[in-house]
């Protein structure tokens, strides 16, 4: 056998048995000559199969016809270097299958006309089945994560810090208010609407996964467009790449009625209901935490004020509980009104309350207790046209590094107030 021979038997053989079918077209007769695996693919014997162009086209599904008609003549006119095209043919038991057909013009006329082509089909119905069944698939995870309350993610984070949503589902819609492709890129748009005091710990905690492969865990608020201050929660599992980037599976979802609800709940518990200030349990837990932070910095002193309202009792015998109750919430506005954002104040009981000033020695706690007094004395309590006067007397202390527990404060505090009571009431004293 010759090597050109060999060569042809050689090729004969791969292409038998690869689903693959030649054809030879006469462009000029429309004739077309087809191998035996061809007629095979489709089902029919040697002679079932004609060689007439017009009957092969109606072996072409309806819904391809026109697309392979041009396909072919873009190529005829030299539009394209070859044709190339996936259709469906009909085959003798009248399914379709998918097939691929390759061919090139092998021979023109003096005018560049097509004179031969010469192609083949390849059957790729089961490339077809499985690109469709992953492609319900991924309709079907779509579908499902689109539903689900909350943003289902993908977020591929490069190693220079870069960021971005490979994957966002359409809950990101109401989680952030944008749309999947805002962030597709880049997720410089999240920095802006992350509430401010949160971006770092937000920030920090995505490092922080990435660095030791943890679990990401973060409640962050943010601020949106339409809906304002809102919670969120996001958790998701990191995975290194290889090419040292970290990419995460996830979910973020809506936690501001959770949130409202600790508040509310934290609130209750910590605060006294009739005047709005800090229970006394409350309280303490602030003097404890501030005894702690003085003994690490001792250079910003605290002070404490215990405060009685001076002949509660008559106020209550005289004019009843009910305005006792009005009494204590004038004097609880009146107090508020003078705290600063770092200041605490608590009803410790009855008629009884305490104030822990931070960054501030006697002579600053000092002129807060006259400017109280001063005001109690010119904004009293008005009930039906007449003035129900009302005194404090004030116990002053100033918390020490050295103090064993957080009590030690209050009881020189209490011990000045008892002094200022003593001493006639209305009076502020030292301890």
């Amino acid at each position: 056998m010759t090597r050109t021979a060999y060569e042809s038997e050689r090729l004969a053989l791969a292409i038998e048995g690869s689903g693959t079918g030649i054809w030879d077209r006469n462009v000029q007769t429309d004739e077309i000559y087809y191998s035996t695996d061809w007629k095979a693919m489709l089902g029919f014997k040697e002679d079932e199969v004609s060689g007439r162009m017009a009957e092969s086209y109606t072996r072409v599904h309806p819904d391809d016809i026109a697309y392979v008609k041009r396909t072919i003549q873009d190529h005829f006119d030299r539009k394209t270097p070859y044709y190339e095209v996936e259709h469906r043919l009909r085959c003798k038991d009248g399914s379709y299958k998918w097939v691929c057909s390759r061919g090139k013009v092998v021979s023109r006329d003096s005018e560049g006309n097509p004179l031969r082509m010469v192609g083949t089909t390849t059957d790729v119905t089961s490339m077809h089945e499985i690109s469709e069944q992953l492609h319900n698939t991924v309709q079907l995870l779509t579908s499902l994560t689109n539903e689900v309350p909350g943003l289902v993610f993908q977020y591929h984070l490069q190693p220079d810090g870069r960021g971005r949503f490979s994957y966002a589902s359409a809950g990101i819609e109401d989680i952030y208010e944008l749309s999947p492709l805002e962030v597709a890129d880049s997720v410089a748009v999240l920095d802006r609407l992350i509430h401010p005091e949160d971006l770092y710990s937000y920030h920090a905690s995505l490092r922080t996964s990435a660095a030791c492969l943890a679990p990401w865990h973060c409640e962050y608020r943010v601020i949106l467009p339409r809906q304002g201050l809102r919670w969120r929660q996001g958790d998701a599992k990191p995975q290194r790449l290889d090419d040292g980037s970290t990419l995460w599976h996830g979910f973020i979802t809506d936690i501001t009625a959770r949130k409202n609800i600790e508040a509310e709940l934290h609130k209750f518990a910590t605060t006294d209901f009739l005047t709005q200030l800090a229970n006394r349990r409350h309280f303490m837990v602030q003097v404890e935490a501030e005894l702690a932070r003085l003994r690490h910095d001792k250079s910003r002193p605290a002070a404490i004020l215990m405060i009685d309202l001076d002949h509660f009792k008559a106020i209550n015998d005289r004019w009843g509980h009910a305005l006792g109750d009005k009494a204590l919430r004038h004097f609880s506005a009146v107090l508020s009104n003078h705290l600063r954002e770092t200041d605490v104040a608590g009803r410790i009981g009855g008629e009884e309350f305490a104030v822990m000033l931070r960054a501030a020695g006697f002579t600053q706690a000092e002129s807060f207790a006259q400017r109280l007094q001063h005001h109690l004395r010119n904004s009293p309590l008005i009930e039906d046209g007449q003035h129900v006067d009302m005194t404090v007397s004030v116990g002053i202390s100033v918390m020490n590094p050295t103090d064993a527990t957080a009590d030690d404060s209050i009881f020189r505090s209490d011990r000045a107030l008892y002094q200022a009571k003593n001493s006639g009431r209305d009076r502020i004293e030292r301890a």
